[in-house]
């Protein structure tokens, strides 16, 4: 009997010191943050509006000067619990003002924190794991210039057992990857831009994507509609296969610079954000999201 109390021990030890080490939040090398580039502040406010910062960093519903303030507080109530957005101004203390690049580009391409602690992916690195070096060093020198704003926001409120954060090590080792959510066969730069725009900084998949057992996209399905994280409801397939089918390429550029639908409904609901942020887009990049939409393979919506 105490053999078989033995091995038992030893598993368990063995198997606690396989996930810890497993588990580990692992920063980007050394070696790639002695290279990392300067960034400039004019091209960084291209990349904040694909990538919709304000969305969910600035107070519901902000307007004007406001959508710069991004002191965070939006409250995210998911399957998991309540996710606190936080506040990324460049204020020192309450927000990111004293993080240092190499902060930063662990947070966007690691979901790593200054403090060595794993994001949640609730905040999109998922998907910005896929930007370049010098999109996050612009980003990051944009977001320099906005306004301090003062206060912290509160911690996550999350059902057991996802307020144990070491858990995602393992998340990320299935799942965290700067691959191409789809493989597509043209050699258009269109389609290479809006692909890039699409799965890197404007993060659509996180939304538009349903999600595995892990809270994973699931990439078979890729754009293919889901269930609203929030509420109730389903976010719309954007697939040729789904709601955008029957539109053109001019027709998904004209709603994003305007919000207007071909059949001159407008749009609604969390999109007019984001629709607000295309909005301040050159208009080749909306030319290229639209042209990536009509390439990516179709999928069969849900009924």
């Amino acid at each position: 009997m105490r053999w078989l109390i033995a091995i038992l021990a030893t598993g368990l030890v063995v198997g606690g010191v396989v996930f810890w080490v497993a588990s580990m939040p692992r920063a980007l090398p050394q070696g790639v943050l002695d290279v990392w580039p300067a960034g400039d502040a004019a091209r960084g406010e291209a990349v904040f509006w694909a990538g919709g910062c304000e969305s969910c960093h600035a107070a519901r519903g902000a307007k004007g000067d406001d959508r710069l303030k991004l002191g965070g507080g939006q409250v995210l109530a998911t399957p998991f619990g309540d996710f606190v957005v936080p506040n990324i101004s460049s204020d020192p203390g309450d927000g990111i003002g004293d993080w240092t690049d190499a902060d930063f580009a662990n947070a966007m391409r690691r979901g790593v924190s200054p403090e060595g602690q794993h994001y949640y992916p609730a905040f999109p690195y998922a998907s910005y794991a896929k930007m370049t070096s010098q999109d996050i060093a612009d980003l990051r020198a944009f977001l320099a210039t906005l306004p301090a704003v003062t206060g912290r926001a509160p911690g996550h409120d999350l059902k057991f057992p996802y307020g144990f954060r070491r858990g995602l090590g393992l998340w990320k080792l299935g799942f965290l990857s700067d691959a191409p959510a789809v493989a597509l066969d043209t050699a258009d730069p269109a389609v290479a831009r809006g692909q890039y725009l699409v799965e890197g900084p404007g993060h659509c998949g996180e939304c538009h994507t349903p999600r595995n057992f892990a809270g994973a996209l699931d990439t078979t399905r890729w754009l293919g509609g889901a269930p609203a994280a929030e509420g109730e409801g389903r976010v719309p397939n954007i697939t040729p296969g789904g709601d955008l089918g029957g539109w053109s390429t001019g027709d998904i550029e004209y709603y994003l610079e305007t919000g207007f639908t071909p059949d001159f409904d407008t749009v609604g609901g969390a999109m007019v954000a984001v629709q607000e942020n295309m909005a301040m887009l050159e208009a080749g990049d909306r030319a290229a999201i639209a042209a990536y939409l009509k390439a990516v393979p179709a999928v069969a919506s849900e009924k």
